[in-house]
């Protein structure tokens, strides 16, 4: 497969270089050759108009669940790669909780291979980096072998959907990974004050007749979280911000210099508890959705970078686990098809964002914070490219995604940004077939 084209006169918006305007984009075996205006470009390598779309660096998702392997029903590594570069993603992080986790090299190296196996057969998608358990079995008592998994090709730590909860554990891990230069990731959960919860605490769980999630049970962890990373010097990601009070943490410790950060994800900045409203099952998602408050404070949050990035928390389930009561039902969303046009519609459409700032968050930014090799067009860097239509507007349906699980509350929703083409190292993983080319 070539590893050489050439996009001509798009609109090219990389925040790392302050570029908002239209030019052309050369790659040449796998890397950024150059971005300026009227690039011939050498004979035979393809030509391919971008005139009217937005050529960007290649998005980025610090928090996926591929969940394979183990419950390869709901999705496979082939499965979510496609997903995502259908999404405009060109790196994703996958998380550790599959059956069995992500606790020894072998798991991590399985993870990795098979991404690059497909890949190598013409179907792959977007690149997978493992994120290793943070320790086995996600069991919390004592850490994995890090400079193991590392070696494997893990790119973190995070005991994900299994919140760390000894407080000297999680010392432990903040200071033995820097030795690695990864931050551990934490689910900032009290499972004490959570109790069985299955919602957001308030008046809409109290007239549906559900358990609720009080705030403080993200709040607390992450307030001792900030405390053990000031005092190790070790870097804390907090995944799925969804508080007011958990904003407010992560901003007052980033202005002491605490190596602390957090994510938002499209969900938590797009609804709120009244989603849940009718026993709606594909609005079930951990941490759950919260207040209008809550909403308006994480969605602040990301405006202002106080938390880092956009993630989508991807949690693919088969229907029939949905179709439960809710109760009973799973927790989760699948959200790498929908994440850039739900994001474009909630902040850019507003005015809150500008297209260069969404694609800061959703590349740049994940990039910069955890040492990615990515979120920039800069010469010499990795041909990760994604080129989107930002006002071609689209219905949401769960049927066409590729994807193995539909269980979206984006469902039917008018939504604006359609991707039109993701390159992965120069190479083409995903193209809309829809767009014009010279």
């Amino acid at each position: 497969m070539s590893r050489s084209l050439l996009l001509a006169a798009g609109r090219v918006i990389d925040p790392s270089t302050n570029t908002d305007e239209v030019r052309d984009v050369l790659v040449e075996d796998g890397r950024i050759a150059a971005v300026a205006r009227g690039i011939a470009g050498p004979d035979g390598v393809p030509r391919v108009s971008a005139e009217g779309l937005v050529v960007a660096p290649g998005l980025i998702d610090v928090h996926v669940h591929l969940r394979e392997p183990g419950a390869e029903h709901k999705e496979t590594i082939r499965t979510g790669a496609q997903a995502a570069a259908a999404g405009g993603f060109t790196t994703i992080w996958a998380m550790p909780n599959t059956d069995p986790p992500l606790d020894d090299p072998a798991a991590v190296g399985f993870v990795r291979e098979e991404a690059r196996r497909w890949a190598r057969k013409g179907q792959g998608g977007a690149r997978v980096s493992p994120v290793g358990a943070a320790s086995p079995g996600l069991a919390g008592e004592r850490m994995t072998e890090i400079g193991g998994l590392v070696e494997a090709g893990a790119v973190a730590v995070t005991d994900d959907g299994h919140p760390i909860r000894d407080s000297a554990l999680m010392r432990r891990l903040l200071e033995y990974t820097q030795s690695f230069g990864i931050p551990v990731l934490q689910h900032a959960e009290d499972m004490a004050l959570s109790a069985g919860g299955v919602m957001n605490e308030g008046a809409v769980a109290t007239a549906l007749g559900l358990r609720g999630i009080p705030n403080a049970s993200e709040s607390t962890v992450v307030a001792r979280d900030i405390y053990l990373a000031e005092l190790t010097g070790g870097h804390v990601h907090i995944q799925h911000v969804s508080t007011r009070e958990a904003v407010e943490l992560i901003r007052l410790a980033r202005e002491r210099g605490t190596r602390v950060s957090g994510e938002a994800t499209p969900h938590h900045i797009a609804l709120t508890e009244e989603a849940v409203r009718g026993y709606r099952t594909e609005a079930k998602m951990n941490p759950p959705l919260r207040s209008e408050t809550d909403r308006l404070a994480v969605r602040q949050g990301l405006i202002d970078g106080v938390l880092a990035c956009v993630a989508t928390d991807h949690a693919p389930h088969h229907y029939e686990e949905k179709e439960r009561e809710f109760d009973d039902a799973p927790f989760g969303i699948v959200g790498l098809e929908t994440a850039l046009a739900v994001c474009i519609d909630e902040l850019v459409t507003p005015g809150d964002l500008t297209l260069s700032g969404l694609i800061e968050r959703m590349s740049t930014a994940p990039a910069r914070t955890m040492g990615i090799d990515g979120g920039t067009l800069r010469p010499g860097s990795p041909a990760d490219i994604v080129v989107f239509d930002p006002e071609s507007r689209w219905t949401v349906d769960a049927a066409s995604f590729r994807s193995r699980s539909r269980n979206t509350p984006f469902g039917g929703w008018d939504v604006k940004g359609r991707v039109r083409r993701t390159i992965v190292a120069g190479e083409i993983r995903y193209d809309s077939g829809d767009w014009e080319r010279s």
